[in-house]
């Protein structure tokens, strides 16, 4: 299927690894321009600009916007996937005292403040091309808070509401805004060295592959007994930023294995 993106122009943040590299990965393969944002270039093949920024840096997303500006003449398309633990923390973190201001700041930082200053630069220029598509990369901890991560899930449940607030304002002027939420996701996050996998095998008396493989699936009841796979959220991206889901707007689209169960 032609998803119709050949030559537009698209900044994904987050793209040196995991699900932001998938995307930028897909969208290249389909024809776009690529814009990368991340600390790190990502190791992506065909259109792609990489523009090396702290997107806890207030002044990082206009620097990414303007880049896409000077070298393909605009943007069209962006992924707001950076996100997660901020730079130098750990998570899961269990308890609702654990996290402290700072810790809450940082974390608003990295997955709200620097979401909406991408938006904020983004948008003109979509505006001045007659439209874009915006998507944002949320959480299921996002719908389903509880004891472990609670500033993580507050500030993916604020990425949902800007999601829908974007959706109403710029729909009638050509851009669409929808978001999607990922389940547990087979990336770094859990696989590095000191990442969830193996602070979860601490607390269960586990060891890391077991919960790769076993724990974690079945602690979050995913239905498909596996974590979801990055290019898996990927596909749904690309399509969702294609023409052909113009009349899809102000839509959550959950990717997680079966793990949330309610209506």
């Amino acid at each position: 299927m032609d998803l119709q993106l050949s030559g537009r122009v698209a900044v994904v943040t987050g793209a040196s690894k995991g699900i932001g590299l998938a995307v930028a990965r897909t969208l290249a393969e389909e024809g776009a321009h690529v814009v990368t944002a991340s600390r790190t270039p990502a190791p992506v093949d065909g259109k792609v600009t990489h523009v090396a920024v702290d997107l806890m840096d207030p002044e990082a997303p206009a620097r990414v916007v303007a880049r896409a500006v000077e070298e393909f003449g605009g943007v069209d398309i962006l992924v707001n996937n950076a996100g997660g633990p901020p730079p130098g923390a750990t998570l899961p973190r269990v308890g609702f005292m654990t996290p402290d201001d700072e810790d809450w700041r940082a974390m608003f930082e990295f997955n709200v403040f620097a979401v909406v200053r991408m938006i904020r630069a983004a948008v003109p220029v979509m505006l001045e091309r007659g439209g874009g598509s915006i998507v944002n990369v949320s959480s299921t901890m996002g719908r389903q808070p509880g004891a472990m991560n609670v500033d993580y899930s507050a500030a993916k449940a604020a990425v949902l509401a800007i999601g829908k607030s974007l959706s109403e304002e710029y729909g009638p002027q050509g851009i669409r805004a929808n978001t999607v939420s990922p389940g547990p996701v087979l990336t770094d996050w859990w696989t590095r060295q000191g990442g969830a996998a193996e602070v979860i095998a601490g607390l269960a008396g586990s060891d890391k592959e077991s919960v790769i493989s076993e724990v974690a699936p079945a602690m979050m009841k995913l239905t498909t007994g596996r974590l979801v796979h990055p290019q898996e959220i990927a596909d749904a991206i690309a399509l969702l930023v294609s023409p052909r889901s113009g009349s899809t707007t102000g839509a959550e689209f959950v990717i997680d294995g079966g793990q949330l169960k309610e209506l």
